[in-house]
C-alpha cells in the first residue's frame, strides 16, 4: 500500500472514532458542564437600563408616526381622557422647545413613507393569498374543506380592505406633512 492510502486510512479511522461518541456520552459532559457553572448568567432588562435622557426631540417625533393607522387609534381609544390631556399637553411642551430641523422633517418623511411602504407591501401579499385561497377554493370538492377555505379568505378580505384604508390613510399624512412643512416655510429639498 501507498503511504497516502495508509494516511487516508488513519485520519479516516481517527474521524470515525471521534464522530462515534454516543448520546449518551454527550448528555452526561454537558450535565457536568452545567453542574460546574454554578452562577446563573445575569440577564439584563429593560428596568436595569433605566430610564435615558432623549439625545435630540427629532427621533421622539419620527417614532409616532411609524405607527400604523390602526394601531394609533387604538393607542388613543385605550388613553383615557386625563392621560391623554396630559401627554397632548406634554406634546405641546416638546414641539415648541424642539428644533425643527432638516433632520426633523426628513425623520418625519422617511417615517410616514416606510410605512406607507410596509402598508402597501402588505396589501399586496394578502392579495396573492386571497388569489392563491380562491384558487384552492374553486378546486376542493370537499365541502368541509371549502367552508375552512372561504373563512379564511373571508378574513384576508377583510384584512386588506383595513390595509387599502390605512395606505389611504399614510398618502394624506404625507400630504398633511408636505401642507404643514409648506406653512412653516421649510425648503423642499428637506422632505426628501
Amino acid at each position: 500500500m501507498s503511504p497516502r492510502v495508509i494516511a487516508l486510512l488513519l485520519v479516516l479511522g481517527f474521524a470515525a472514532r471521534a464522530g462515534a461518541q454516543s448520546l449518551a456520552d454527550v448528555a452526561r459532559k454537558e450535565e457536568e458542564r452545567r453542574k460546574k457553572t454554578a452562577e446563573p448568567t445575569k440577564v439584563y432588562t429593560n428596568k436595569d437600563l433605566g430610564d435615558l435622557p432623549p439625545t435630540s426631540a427629532a427621533p421622539a417625533k419620527t417614532a409616532e408616526p411609524a405607527k400604523g393607522a390602526e394601531a394609533a387609534k387604538d393607542d388613543k381609544a385605550g388613553k383615557d381622557d386625563k392621560a391623554g390631556k396630559d401627554a397632548k399637553d406634554d406634546k405641546d411642551a416638546k414641539d415648541k422647545d424642539a428644533p425643527k430641523d432638516k433632520a426633523y422633517w426628513a425623520g418625519r418623511v422617511k417615517a410616514l413613507h416606510d410605512q406607507l411602504e410596509r402598508d402597501t407591501t402588505f396589501a399586496d401579499a394578502l392579495q396573492s393569498k386571497i388569489n392563491a385561497l380562491t384558487t384552492d377554493f374553486v378546486n376542493r370538492d370537499d365541502p368541509a374543506q371549502r367552508g375552512v377555505i372561504e373563512r379564511d379568505r373571508q378574513k384576508a378580505i377583510a384584512q386588506q380592505a383595513k390595509l387599502k384604508q390605512a395606505v389611504i390613510d399614510d398618502k394624506k399624512a404625507i400630504a398633511d406633512l408636505e401642507e404643514e412643512a409648506r406653512r412653516a416655510g421649510v425648503p423642499p429639498g428637506w422632505l426628501r
